[in-house]
C-alpha cells in the first residue's frame, strides 16, 4: 500500500463519501476545475461531474449559505474556504444559522454540512493565512470542531465528520499536508469523533496537544524518554465537544500536564483544558498546568514564524518547570 500525504487523505476521503453518498457534494472557490488551493480536491469534477464539485464566486458568506441550504433540504455539502483568515465573512451564516438549525426548527431540520479549512501558521503565507482561531468556533454552541494531525486522523475523521448529522468545522493544519506520509487503508473506516487519541503512553507527565502542533510534541516526548522521562501524549482531534474524560484520566495518572497549541495563549483552548483539569483533579495534580502557545500578536510574516510557533526547546522549558515543581 502506497503512503499518502495529509492532503491526499483528505481528497481519498472526499472521493470515498461522494461514490458511497450521492448527496455529498464539495463546493467552494477554485474547488473545481483547478482542484483547490492546496489541490485537496483534484481530480473530483473530472470523477462526480460539475453538478456535484461546484466552483463558487469569492463570496466565502455566500459559500456558507449556499451549503446551509444545501443541508437544510437533504444533501451533504463539503464546504472549501481557502484559508481560516477568509472564514470571517461566513461567521454570520455559520454562527447565526448553522449551528442553530437542529435547535431554531426544535429538531425538524438539522444541517449536516461539513466547512474545510486550512489553518495555523509554518508555510511563510501572509497573516490571513496563517490563523489558528479555532477557539472562535470551540465556543459557538451547536458546532463541532475537528482538527486533524496526520493522514490517517484526516481520512478517518473527515468521513465521520461528513457522515455527521450536524455542521463540522473541519480544520487541516496547512503546515502538515505534505509533511508526513502514511499507509491509510481507502476502506471507508471512519474514525470516531468527540474522542482523543493516546499517541504514546507515560507515566511521569501527560502532553495535551492537537493539529500540526503534534509534530513538535512527538519529538520533545521522544528527547524526554532519551532523559529518562516518560510523557504521554494525548491528541485531542476534536476539541468541541472536548473528551476531557480521557485527558483527566491521564493526568490523574501522572500528576503533571502541559498543553500545547499555536492559537494565541489568551483565552485559547488550552485555557479551557487547564480550567477543566483544575475544576475535576486538582488533587490529584503535582504541578501546576502549564501553555505552551504562540504569542498574542498578529502571526508575524516568515522571518519571524519560527520564533512564534511554539517549539520543541519550549516544550521541553515546560515539561522541566513542571518537574520540578515541588
Amino acid at each position: 500500500m502506497a503512503e499518502i500525504t495529509l492532503i491526499e487523505a483528505v481528497t481519498q476521503a472526499l472521493a470515498y463519501e461522494m461514490q458511497a453518498d450521492k448527496d455529498v457534494i464539495v463546493l467552494g472557490e477554485d474547488v473545481g476545475v483547478n482542484g483547490g488551493v492546496f489541490r485537496a480536491t483534484a481530480g473530483l469534477l473530472e470523477k462526480f461531474g460539475p453538478n456535484r464539485v461546484l466552483d463558487t464566486p469569492l463570496a466565502e458568506s455566500m459559500i456558507a449559505g449556499i451549503a446551509i441550504g444545501m443541508a437544510a433540504q437533504g444533501l451533504k455539502p463539503v464546504a472549501e474556504i481557502q484559508f481560516m483568515g477568509f472564514t470571517y465573512p461566513a461567521l454570520d451564516q455559520i454562527i447565526n444559522h448553522a449551528s442553530r438549525m437542529r435547535n431554531r426548527t426544535r429538531g425538524r431540520l438539522t444541517c449536516p454540512m461539513v466547512v474545510r479549512t486550512p489553518y495555523g501558521a509554518g508555510i511563510h503565507a501572509p497573516e490571513h493565512h496563517s490563523e489558528s482561531t479555532e477557539a472562535i468556533y470551540a465556543h459557538t454552541p451547536g458546532l463541532r470542531v475537528v482538527i486533524p494531525s496526520s493522514p490517517a486522523r484526516a481520512y478517518g475523521l473527515l468521513l465521520a465528520a461528513i457522515r455527521d448529522p450536524d455542521p463540522v468545522i473541519f480544520l487541516e493544519p496547512s503546515r502538515m499536508y505534505r509533511l508526513v506520509k502514511q499507509a491509510v487503508p481507502d476502506n471507508g473506516e471512519a474514525l470516531p469523533l468527540d474522542q482523543c487519541f493516546i499517541l504514546k503512553e507515560g507515566r511521569d507527565i501527560t502532553l495535551v496537544s492537537w493539529g500540526a502542533m503534534l509534530h513538535e510534541t512527538m519529538q520533545a516526548a521522544n528527547t524526554l524518554e532519551a532523559q529518562g522521562v516518560s510523557a504521554e501524549v494525548i491528541d485531542v482531534a476534536t476539541i468541541k465537544p472536548l473528551d476531557i474524560e480521557t485527558i483527566l484520566a491521564s493526568v490523574i495518572k501522572t500528576g503533571r500536564c502541559v498543553v500545547i497549541h499555536e492559537a494565541v495563549k489568551t483565552c485559547g483552548v488550552g485555557a479551557e483544558i487547564a480550567a477543566q483539569i483544575s475544576e475535576k483533579a486538582l488533587l490529584n495534580l503535582q504541578a501546576p498546568v502549564l501553555r505552551v502557545t504562540g504569542y498574542d500578536t498578529i502571526v508575524p510574516y516568515l522571518k519571524m514564524e519560527k520564533y512564534y510557533l511554539p517549539s520543541e526547546a519550549r516544550i521541553l522549558n515546560a515539561v522541566h518547570q513542571t518537574l520540578e515543581f515541588a
